[in-house]
């Protein structure tokens, strides 16, 4: 068993986020496993770019309604408790809605080392009309 130090706070750099994003390292998946979890706090507003995961991502919401985008426009409102998957290569990007702070928990699986595609692949930013777009529930 070990007990792992803690990795300071950081912050979510501007390459990969609109607004203010912070998240703590929870697990870095060092081998054999390769499962990466961290927690993700978003300001108001706040989303990341537009990406996609070599191996799928999945967000489990802890506070505030997680914002979920996808390619065809549709824009999901995930509330606390709820887990939502993007599966491999799924172009996506999720945030806090405009006037609250959002908080989930996101997990994902780094490549193997014989594989060459990079575990996250960071793409344009979302743009104001994107993630503007009006707001469904899923019917699950």
């Amino acid at each position: 068993m070990e007990f792992v130090k803690p990795q300071p706070t950081g912050k979510g750099p501007e390459d990969w986020f609109n607004g203010d994003v912070w998240f703590d390292v929870i697990h870095a998946g060092q081998e054999p496993s390769r499962i990466r979890a961290n927690m993700v706090r978003f300001a108001p507003g706040a989303r990341t770019a537009w990406h996609h995961h070599a191996v799928g991502q999945t967000l489990h919401v802890i506070a505030g309604v997680a914002l979920i985008g996808t390619r065809d426009g549709t824009v999901y409102a995930a509330h606390p408790g709820e887990t939502v998957t993007c599966p491999p290569g799924e172009e996506h990007w999720h945030g806090a809605t405009e006037d609250r702070f959002m908080q989930h928990l996101a997990l994902w699986d780094g490549t193997a080392p014989d594989d060459d595609r990079p575990e996250t692949t960071w793409l344009e930013h979302v743009t104001d009309a994107q993630y503007q777009a009006p707001r469904t529930r899923s019917n699950h």
